[in-house]
């Protein structure tokens, strides 16, 4: 597989309908497997295109693994799958050297090991039900994109994705993210029951004698190229300053600004211990550009910004004791603060510098 890496394109008409239909073929293919599910398969492929690592989050049985698994093969990714267990340790995810002797000279030596890490697309089946050594194991591979084994730096290949999976019910004994952990990864995805139709056709499929296997669409090169087409995506001045209200808001120390709705301001202050930091701001632009380009369009709008909020910021704000007890959760305040935020408040045209400064 090609390991380079994403280059600089200019955003042309032929570039945005290349990259429009590469990655309608790419949900077709998906779809011949998966039944429904059509936001995630979006916000999954969404952190593939932004080059980030995703949260999945969703009760059992309801493909979590199979649709990345599928996603795998029709962008023809090497995949691999780890099943994290109390019992897990670091070696078993980064690799381990191990003592190799050569039967001719008698000389011993270390050989390096690679570990289920060392793949394109890496499925971190419940990450929660480990310990948070092991865990960190894994988010050091996320972060540095290599493995350091006795001094010696080993780099994963190219493209590289996480997606772990974390089981909502059955939380005793387990080991949650912290929330430092929790900010690497891009998105948050919560994945919800089939409707009753969907769950008719999974039925239908399942039981039947029939497999339908994908086919491979596209390569690692093209994965860049679409890469590169995102990161070309114009955002207007103004768009970018709402995207960076919304984050701010989230942040209780910084509701003097007067673009924070007083409204916002008290349920901040009511219910947020910790809001978004910077990484939110950079993961909602992005993700708003890939947004544009998988829904056809040239720019960035603020609808654009406000479809991807709930998942990239309902993981970094942090809800104290009030908000558990009242039943407020981090992603009911990301929606009020969509529904309170304006997008550009008192036709507030100061440069971005000021408003973030």
């Amino acid at each position: 597989m090609n390991e380079t890496s994403p280059q600089d394109s200019s955003w042309t008409p032929e570039e945005c309908a290349w990259s429009i239909a590469a990655i309608d073929s790419i949900r077709s293919e998906v779809h011949k497997v998966i039944v429904g599910q059509d936001r995630v398969l979006d916000e999954i492929l969404l952190t593939l295109l932004c080059g980030g690592h995703a949260v999945v989050e969703g009760v059992p049985g309801l493909a979590k693994t199979l649709l990345i698994a599928t996603l795998a093969k029709t962008l023809s990714m090497q995949f691999s799958r780890i099943q994290f267990t109390p019992d897990l340790m670091p070696s078993d995810i980064t690799g381990t050297e191990v003592i190799e002797e050569d039967r001719t000279s008698g000389t011993r030596s270390l050989r390096f090991v690679r570990g289920p890490v060392f793949s394109n697309l890496v499925l971190a089946d419940e990450i929660n039900r480990t310990p948070p050594k092991t865990q960190a194991a894994l988010l050091e591979s996320m972060q540095e994109r290599q493995v350091t084994v006795g001094g010696v730096a080993h780099r994963l290949p190219s493209p590289f994705f996480v997606l772990a999976t974390q089981n909502p019910i059955e939380q005793e004994g387990t080991y949650p993210l912290p929330e430092a952990q929790l900010d690497r990864f891009m998105l948050n995805i919560h994945i919800g029951y089939p409707s009753e139709a969907e769950e008719l056709e999974i039925v239908t499929r399942t039981t039947g004698g029939t497999v339908i296997q994908p086919s491979t669409t596209l390569d690692a090169s093209d994965l860049f190229r679409l890469q590169a087409a995102v990161r070309q995506v114009p955002v207007a001045e103004h768009v970018a300053k709402y995207a960076l209200r919304l984050v701010r808001s989230t942040r209780t120390k910084e509701h003097a600004d007067s673009t924070v709705a007083e409204s916002v301001s008290k349920i901040m202050k009511d219910y947020v211990a910790w809001g978004a930091g910077p990484r939110a701001s950079q993961f909602l632009i992005l993700a708003a550009k890939a947004k544009a380009l998988m829904s056809g369009h040239t720019h960035v709008t603020p609808a654009h910004i406000q479809a991807i909020a709930v998942p990239v910021l309902r993981h970094r704000i942090v809800t104290n004791f009030n908000a558990e007890a009242d039943g407020v959760t981090s992603e009911t305040i990301v929606q009020r603060l969509l529904d309170s935020t304006p997008i550009d408040p008192l036709g507030d045209r100061r440069p971005l510098d000021q408003l973030i400064t």
